[in-house]
């Protein structure tokens, strides 16, 4: 994938989190996020980004860190779904 998706997958990232931050506290809205994207974003989207956040995560918010660390867990320990 490129930059420009990369750059975009980051943009939806940070949208959903917007559109959940109703859901209370930072670790609620990172885990509505990350059940979000592990539901519905394809394999190589979720793989692109945890990539980014594991080597460079200067455009992610805390949430979206926090987010996509559980999101990683799910993807490694199917056993949390």
């Amino acid at each position: 994938m490129s930059d420009v998706q990369l750059t975009n997958l980051i943009k939806m990232l940070e949208q959903i989190i917007a559109n959940n931050l109703h859901h209370g506290s930072d670790a609620q809205v990172a885990a509505v996020t990350a059940d979000h994207l592990h539901k519905f974003w394809a394999r190589s989207m979720k793989q692109l980004i945890i990539d980014y956040a594991d080597k460079n995560s200067t455009e992610l918010s805390a949430i979206a860190r926090l987010s996509l660390t559980q999101l990683q867990a799910k993807t490694v320990n199917p056993a949390l779904n």
